[in-house]
């Protein structure tokens, strides 16, 4: 008699949350603020903050460890419901350290209501030697609804003064609006896979080269969309965006359909950061009257 023997295959281990968080967000008496609010493990939130009089709500999220590790994977759903409007941001630059065994990670989720809106305006993300890191965006928001997120990739500090030492980093967003897939945004970087070997025998990242970053170090990103936005508004970022031609390597896009996308290659983050500001704060005036962001935070 013959025995056979059929192999099964064991489901991958579920990998428990280092940091959790959950913002609901909806208006009362003409103020936005948090209907529900959940945190845990290594992720939290301030008290919140209200920049002006028009009612939108500003939270500050903080990772109490300091940075993000191999293996660590933070999870964050925001929903904001009809009429509400969020600001988010980080209390510092998000930090990626030497990542040996598996990347670290972050998943966004976001649910957009009637006529609500999301700022979303974290500090800087920091890549260091050895470091992999992912995170993924999937923003479901209904046609009248509006969303800004900003994003600035920084390689770190290494020690042998190579600017690109970090393994990779993927970025990816999924825009859903109006119930139809808008837009997939896409940001692959992988340094030590376009680089040679050096005597030693180590990578050598030229990432910074042709068709690649071009001889800049840092990436910014801005991606928009609102039902505001047209060919019009686009020629007018384009021409404020030749402002900062002689430190940046720019482009402006509009997606398929109601928003926007730039790209913007530069050596350093003070120059993204202003011109994020600049494009932004144009944003908030035309649309919501508000003044441009002012997000010190020391």
């Amino acid at each position: 008699m013959t025995v056979a023997t059929v192999a099964t295959a064991t489901a991958p281990a579920v990998k428990a949350p280092m940091g959790e968080l959950r913002l609901e967000i909806g208006v009362r008496n003409g103020r936005s603020l948090a209907t529900g609010q959940y945190h845990r493990g290594a992720l939290r939130v301030i008290r919140p903050h209200y920049l002006d009089d028009s009612g939108q709500v500003c939270y500050v999220t903080v990772n109490p460890g300091g940075a993000y590790l191999g293996g660590d994977l933070y999870t964050m759903d925001i929903t904001v419901a009809e009429g509400a409007r969020l600001l988010l941001t980080t209390q510092s630059a998000t930090k990626i350290y030497k990542t040996p065994n598996s990347y670290a990670e972050q998943r966004l989720t976001v649910k957009l209501a009637a006529n609500s809106s999301l700022e979303y305006m974290p500090g800087q993300l920091i890549a260091y030697r050895g470091a992999a890191y992912r995170q993924s965006a999937l923003i479901e928001m209904d046609a009248s609804a509006s969303l800004i997120m900003a994003e600035v990739l920084t390689p770190g500090w290494s020690p042998d003064g190579q600017p690109f030492r970090y393994e990779q980093l993927r970025l990816r967003n999924e825009i859903r609006y109006g119930g139809e897939l808008l837009a997939i945004d896409n940001v692959l970087l992988t340094p030590t896979s376009a680089g040679t070997a050096d005597v030693a025998g180590q990578p050598v990242a030229d990432i910074a080269g042709l068709a690649f970053m071009e001889g800049f170090s840092h990436l910014g990103s801005l991606l928009v969309v609102d039902s505001r936005v047209d060919a019009a508004l686009v020629t007018e970022l384009q021409q404020l965006l030749l402002k900062y031609e002689l430190d940046t390597l720019t482009g402006i896009s509009l997606l398929n359909g109601p928003g926007f996308v730039v790209r913007a290659l530069a050596s350093s983050t003070t120059v993204l950061t202003a011109m994020m500001d600049e494009l932004t704060g144009l944003l908030r005036e035309r649309w919501f009257g508000q003044a441009p962001l002012n997000l010190r935070k020391y």
